[in-house]
C-alpha cells in the first residue's frame, strides 16, 4: 500500500504530510548518493554517469564516485597507487581509463568488485614493472597494457594468462628488463609464443641460489671441522711434550732404590 493510499484510507491530514514529507526527502537523499559527483571532476548522464577527471592533478582515486557510473576517465593524473576494493561500489561500471598516470602499485584486488561486463580497462603509459598474480580474476574486459616498464619473469607470465590482452595494444607490451637479458626490448607475447617459460628460470634461479647456499654451509662446517682436528692435534702435540719433559717413572725407581740401600 503507498503512502497516498495510506493517507487517504486511516491517517488525519497533519500525519499525511509529514508522512509526504519525509518520504520525498528519503527519496531524494537516495537520488543524490547515487548521483553525486566529485567536485573536481565532471559529471554527464548517458544512460548511466560519465565521470570525466582527466588532467585534473588527482594523485588519488576520488572517493564518492556516483554508484551508477559508467565510464570513469582518470587518465593524464597523478595517480601512483591503487588500494584494494578501489572500484567496489561501481557494479555499472563499463570502461575505466586510468591511462598516463604515475602508477606503480596495484594491490592485489584493486578491481575485486567490478562486474562481468567490463569492456575495457586501460593501464598504459604508467611506471608498472609488475602486477599481483590475481589482479584480473573474474575480469572479462579487454585490458591495455603498453609503455610500461614491464620486468619479464614469472609473476607477469601468470597475470597475462588471466586477461584478455587488448589485441591493437598487445605488440607495445614489451620486456623493460628480463630474467635473461636477451628478451629485453621484445614484445612480451611475441617471446611468449615462442616457448619461452620464464616460471622455468625461476625455478632454475632458485635451485642454483639453494645449491650455493647449501655450498657455503657445507664449506663452513668442513672449515670448523679442520680448525677443530687441527687445534686438538696441537693441544695432544704440547700435552705430548709436557709428559715427555717430566721425569721417567724408570728413573725414579732407580732413585728410589739407591736411597733405600744407602740406608
Amino acid at each position: 500500500m503507498g503512502a497516498s493510499q495510506r493517507c487517504r484510507t486511516s491517517s488525519p491530514p497533519p500525519s499525511c504530510a509529514t508522512l509526504f514529507f519525509v518520504g520525498t526527502l528519503l527519496l531524494l537523499s537516495r537520488i543524490m548518493t547515487a548521483r553525486a559527483c566529485p567536485k573536481i571532476c565532471h559529471c554527464s548522464d548517458r544512460n548511466g554517469v560519465v565521470v570525466q577527471c582527466t588532467s585534473r592533478n588527482l594523485e588519488s582515486i576520488p572517493p564518492n564516485l556516483p554508484k551508477d557510473t559508467v565510464v570513469l576517465l582518470l587518465s593524464s593524473n597523478r595517480i601512483r597507487h591503487i588500494p584494494k576494493e578501489a572500484f567496489t561500489d561501481l557494479h555499472r561500471l563499463r570502461e575505466l581509463d586510468l591511462s598516463h598516470n604515475a602508477l606503480e602499485v596495484v594491490e592485489a584486488g584493486a578491481f575485486q568488485g567490478l562486474s562481468e561486463g567490463m569492456r575495457t580497462l586501460d593501464l598504459s603509459n604508467n611506471h608498472l614493472r609488475s602486477l599481483p598474480r590475481d589482479t584480473f580474476t573474474k575480469l572479462h574486459a579487454r585490458v591495455r597494457l603498453s609503455h610500461n616498464p614491464w620486468h619479464c619473469e614469472c609473476s607477469l607470465q601468470e597475470v597475462l594468462r588471466e586477461l584478455r590482452l587488448d589485441p591493437e595494444t598487445v605488440n607495445e607490451v614489451s620486456c623493460y628488463t628480463a630474467v635473461q637479458e636477451e628478451y629485453v626490448g621484445q614484445p612480451v607475447i611475441q617471446v611468449l609464443d615462442s616457448g619461452i617459460n620464464f616460471c622455468n628460470f625461476h625455478h632454475k634461479t632458485t635451485d642454483v641460489a639453494m645449491f650455493v647456499a647449501m655450498f657455503c654451509w657445507f664449506s663452513m662446517v668442513t672449515a670448523y671441522i679442520i680448525y677443530y682436528i687441527k687445534h686438538n692435534q696441537e693441544d695432544a702435540r704440547r700435552h705430548m711434550e709436557y709428559l715427555k719433559s717430566l721425569p721417567s717413572t724408570s728413573h725414579i725407581s732407580k732413585d728410589y732404590d739407591t736411597a733405600s740401600s744407602v740406608f
